[in-house]
């Protein structure tokens, strides 16, 4: 029997101290996770070990390290902890190199295929928003969206969409910029009737359209919300209005499922 050389032998004790570097880590990203599920902007160190189900001890000795690297902030005066400069900089770092379509490209091609029809992504700028992409099916029937054409933010699904998940106070600051303009016969003009149906929208998480921003088209279409609840981006599931009446309930549950994964992804609760 061959005896193993000394480079083939690991140091008595490796093992177990990498488990422990290891479970160290783990807990440091949850409690930084921990921070940003909160509700309020501070906790203290009772707070994160009954939340972590861990030591005072362990917490003690993962924040002091959080703090050297300015991940973690602790006011002297009460305390309490709260998210440091360095995690600032860091989501602020992500939101710099974020590029929506990589992120949402895999779930459009995917939607597409289950809906069998067109996936479209669209993003605001002021007081429209544009589609900077979609997926068309394999089918001979389907819709297509022009890419950088603006649209005005209460025509359409995506548009309403958007619109109901912005800050009351932009959402109603938008609605009081009258008139509001129509592009087909069925887009939704009058601010009373757009104010019901974006209090709906809000409820159910969709918005639906037939024909409001296109005449013979029909939508539906959900956000992609931040960690604010506010809306980064807007998918859509699109079709011909005859056939998609009978699409539109199963469409609307598939996107719905897609919107709410991607909004995780992005922070949202």
């Amino acid at each position: 029997m061959s005896t193993p050389t000394t480079s083939e032998k690991s140091p008595p004790g490796r093992s177990s101290s990498g488990s422990q570097t290891v479970a160290t880590v783990e807990r440091a990203a949850d409690i930084l996770v921990l921070f940003t599920e909160s509700d309020s902007p501070t906790l203290g160190v009772t707070e994160i070990a009954e939340k972590l189900n861990t030591s005072k001890a362990a917490v003690h000795r993962i924040l002091a390290s959080l703090r050297s690297r300015h991940l973690i902030h602790l006011d002297e005066e009460s305390r309490r902890y709260s998210l440091g400069t360095t995690a600032m900089r860091l989501g602020a770092a992500y939101q710099e190199r974020v590029d929506i379509r990589q992120i949402v490209g895999s779930d459009l091609r995917s939607l597409s295929r289950l809906t069998g029809e067109t996936t479209t992504l669209s993003v605001r700028t002021g007081d429209a928003r544009i589609y900077i992409d979609q997926v068309t099916p394999q089918r001979e029937v389907i819709m297509t969206v022009s890419l950088g054409v603006r649209y005005p933010l209460h025509a359409g699904s995506s548009s309403k969409a958007f619109l109901a998940f912005l800050p009351e106070d932009e959402r109603e600051a938008y609605l009081e910029r009258e008139p509001l303009g129509s592009l087909t016969g069925a887009t939704m003009v009058d601010t009373y009737e757009l104010r019901r149906e974006l209090e709906r929208i809000r409820e159910a998480g969709y918005a639906t359209s037939f024909g409001e921003r296109q005449a013979g088209a029909a939508s539906t279409a959900a956000p992609i919300l931040d960690h604010r609840g506010e809306p980064i981006a807007v998918i859509s599931v699109c079709g011909p209005r005859e056939r998609f009446l009978e699409e539109a309930e199963a469409c609307s549950d598939a996107l719905l499922e897609v919107s709410r994964k991607l909004s995780r992804r992005m922070g949202a609760r």
